[in-house]
C-alpha cells in the first residue's frame, strides 16, 4: 500500500467532486508491479505486536530519496509518476 501511494495512487477531482469513483479510475500498484517481499519473523521476549501501519509512512520518502540519490532530482509531490519526475526536472 505505501509503495502504491508513492508511485500511483491519485484522487482526481472535477466539478467540485471526486472523479475517481471506483478502482477502474483509481490506479493501484498491481501484484505484477510490486517487488518481491521477504517476511522474517523474529523471536522476542517483548509483548506480542506487529508492524502494521507503522511501516507505511516512510515508504514515499525512502523512494523519493532513492530517486534523488540516483538522479539528483528532488520529487516533492505524490504520486511519483514519470510526469511528476519530468516536472521536477523542469521538463514537464
Amino acid at each position: 500500500m505505501g509503495l502504491s501511494a508513492a508511485l500511483k495512487e491519485k484522487v482526481e477531482f472535477s466539478g467540485g467532486g471526486v472523479q475517481s469513483a471506483n478502482f477502474g479510475d483509481y490506479q493501484l500498484l498491481r501484484m505484477s508491479e510490486a517487488p518481491d517481499i521477504e517476511v522474517h519473523i523474529l523471536e522476542s521476549e517483548g509483548p506480542i505486536g506487529g508492524m502494521g501501519e507503522t511501516g507505511l509512512p516512510p515508504v514515499a520518502p525512502v523512494v523519493a530519496n532513492a530517486v534523488f540519490a540516483a538522479t539528483g532530482t528532488r520529487i516533492r509531490r505524490l504520486p511519483m509518476t514519470p510526469a511528476t519526475f519530468l516536472e521536477a526536472r523542469g521538463r514537464g
